[in-house]
């Protein structure tokens, strides 16, 4: 009876910690991990702010005569989204070069946030191996010039030296939430609703994540886990309005 008992009891603990909300209750700027910034009339690729992986910023002002607009680049490694002020506009990659930009008449801040997901070490491309947006990049037809080009640092950031607070941002930033964990034990991180991003749990780096991609959790193992209150922090490129994630005892699929 003792054992039933002492079964269900565990049983339950598990049931609750998989089945937890984690909500979001704080935000913390980019501007905080800003690093290396140059100022160029062209694109140049990531290579030229010694960045070998991560993220850069890519930014400038524009005006916008017409009610709709199309944006074009020559290159896009590897993957880039695309704000005008704080509005999200969609994304780019290497087969997707152009957006339409729908917005009434008048200046705005260009905004191109990229990632290097890695690099290329084999095949015809290895000898061109630039990162970043570089080449020609056009507003319906004609350059854009005039860029700020600044290395975020996000992997490599420290987390106790950044300032949160309860303020919204529509741009890119990183959320922090917490969690309570009674006993720690392996389970899943469910970033289901989320778009493009990277996860730390009480410090440590668990991984990356894309809507894209089929699977929709990383992997949270127990060493990492602490009783009682557990912090997640998570930086989000693209869809800022999520507030919560959930742990899941299985990994998510879509």
């Amino acid at each position: 009876m003792k054992k039933t008992t002492l079964l269900l009891f565990l049983s339950t603990i598990t049931i609750l910690m998989h089945g937890q909300q984690i909500r979001m209750e704080a935000t913390a700027s980019l501007q905080q991990v800003y690093g290396t910034e140059i100022e160029s009339e062209t694109l140049l690729p990531m290579n030229d702010l010694d960045v070998e992986f991560g993220y850069v910023l890519y930014q400038t002002e524009i005006t916008i005569e017409e009610t709709e607009v199309l944006l074009e680049v020559e290159n896009v490694r590897d993957y880039a989204v695309v704000y005008l002020n704080d509005m999200l506009q969609g994304t780019l990659t290497d087969n997707r070069k152009r957006i339409n930009l729908p917005a009434s008449p008048g200046t705005y801040t260009l905004r191109l946030y990229v990632e290097n997901i890695g690099r290329i070490t084999y095949g015809p491309e290895i000898l061109d191996n630039s990162k970043g947006i570089f080449g020609n990049i056009s507003l319906d037809g004609e350059d854009i010039g005039n860029w700020r080009i600044t290395e975020l640092n996000i992997r490599n950031c420290s987390f106790d030296d950044l300032v949160f607070s309860d303020q919204k941002e529509n741009l890119p930033v990183f959320h922090k939430g917490s969690f309570e964990v009674d006993v720690p034990e392996d389970t899943y991180l469910d970033i289901s609703g989320w778009g493009m991003g990277e996860v730390w749990i009480n410090g440590n780096y668990i991984g990356s994540y894309w809507e894209e991609e089929k699977q929709q959790s990383i992997q949270v193992p127990a060493s990492i886990l602490a009783k009682g209150k557990n912090e997640v922090i998570v930086f989000e490129l693209k869809n800022n309005d999520q507030d919560s994630m959930q742990l899941s005892s299985e990994p998510v699929f879509k």
